[in-house]
């Protein structure tokens, strides 16, 4: 496993819940509540120890829906039925109703601007272009606008902050969905909920609040796989359907459909037709490098001597999440001595803090890779 802390504390709280779900299926109900619990405990240790960060809104969302769950095996809401005790009353929200989202959505309004994301400027300009001026002015956009966007390029470069700081720009709501989980949590309810997903939107879109959808890793749903069951086939095509109703020119709604992912040559085709914008988020230049240095180092004590456009030198090649992970490596010594040492005050960092950490910290992105997302973008770039 690998990625940041939190990368991974999410990655396993994930997998938790999908042996819950997987229990749950099998009607094994004292595991189910055994795996959100473990699932809780994760998030809990993200929500406790990560408070600044830009998704904590989505993990708090995520945290209250896994203890709801528990609360919900613990209580035995699903009581037996009938003799044989094989049919269960399950409680089910009212599809006809477009008051909340589905509970398999994670909303939020965030917090996190485009001032907040270091760089990017050209990725800001085209998500600007595409979502925040219809929204502004949507006069001036007689023949419409883009209603899919999609987010690609490597890992941890800001992609989930983008779509989080266009809902914030616009006042929308901000509807995050990881595809990871669609197809093993919306069970045999996939083409429903997907329809329950956009009826939301709309809904909320008519009432005059922009939504956007944000899709994580959508190449989970909508890669090119060799093997695929009826229901994952029936979802994917729900929700192409879905997709082509909001381009309806009929009906001028501010709903947009955000994906990400870091993998765009997994993407089905017919998929990536449906988004107009295809952007490129790339590795930060020396610019965005030296001003995520600047606001990450503005919170913590620094020696004078540090040099932050030699550090922004050192770095190239690095993502804004493996500068964020140097720069915390960096810290923990000074953390570590503080505790080790009793010391009485925290020292400052150094560069020598910064040196020895990039001796054991190499780019979590290779050149290899790099040259596979500029073949990609020389076809399907469109910004």
């Amino acid at each position: 496993m690998s990625g940041t802390p939190v990368q991974m504390l999410e990655s396993l709280a994930k997998r938790k819940i999908e042996e819950a779900l997987a229990a749950e299926r099998n009607k094994d109900y004292p595991t189910a509540a055994e795996k959100y619990r473990r699932a809780a405990e994760v998030l809990e240790e993200i929500v406790r120890n990560y408070p600044d960060h830009p998704l904590i809104g989505v993990y708090r969302r995520m945290l209250s829906d896994v203890r709801a769950r528990i609360k919900y095996l613990e209580n035995k809401a699903a009581q037996p039925i009938g003799e044989s005790g094989d049919l269960y009353k399950v409680e089910i929200r009212d599809e006809n109703s477009d008051e909340e989202p589905p509970e398999f959505v994670l909303r939020e309004r965030p917090k996190v601007t485009f001032n907040d994301i270091a760089g990017l400027d050209d990725a800001k300009r085209a998500i600007r272009e595409a979502i925040v001026y219809p929204v502004t002015k949507p006069e001036l956009f007689p023949l419409g606008w883009p209603r899919g966007i999609l987010l690609y390029g490597p890992p941890g470069t800001g992609k989930t902050m983008l779509a989080a700081a266009v809902a914030n720009e616009v006042a929308g709501e901000f509807l995050y969905v990881d595809a990871a989980s669609i197809m093993s949590k919306w069970l045999g309810e996939g083409e429903k909920n997907v329809k329950r997903l956009f009826d939301y939107a709309r809904s909320k879109a008519r009432q005059g609040v922009p939504v956007i959808i944000f899709i994580d890793e959508v190449d989970a749903l909508f890669g090119v796989h060799a093997n695929e069951v009826g229901g994952e086939v029936r979802v994917r095509n729900q929700f192409l359907k879905e997709m082509d109703g909001i381009q309806d020119k009929g009906e001028r709604l501010h709903v947009y459909v955000i994906a990400a992912t870091n993998k765009p040559w997994a993407l089905d085709e017919p998929f990536i037709r449906r988004f107009q914008k295809r952007i490129y988020v790339p590795l930060p230049d020396f610019a965005a490098r030296k001003r995520l240095l600047e606001m990450l180092l503005s919170k913590l004590p620094v020696a004078s001597h540090v040099d932050v456009d030699r550090l922004a030198e050192m770095l190239e090649g690095y993502s804004g999440s493996d500068i964020r992970d140097v720069v915390n490596d960096a810290y923990m010594r000074v953390v570590r001595e503080y505790f080790e040492r009793g010391s009485r005050e925290l020292r400052p960092l150094t560069m020598e803090d910064f040196e020895e950490v990039l001796r054991n910290r190499k780019p979590s992105v290779d050149y290899k890779m790099l040259k596979m997302y500029e073949e990609w973008t020389s076809r399907f770039k469109a910004v």
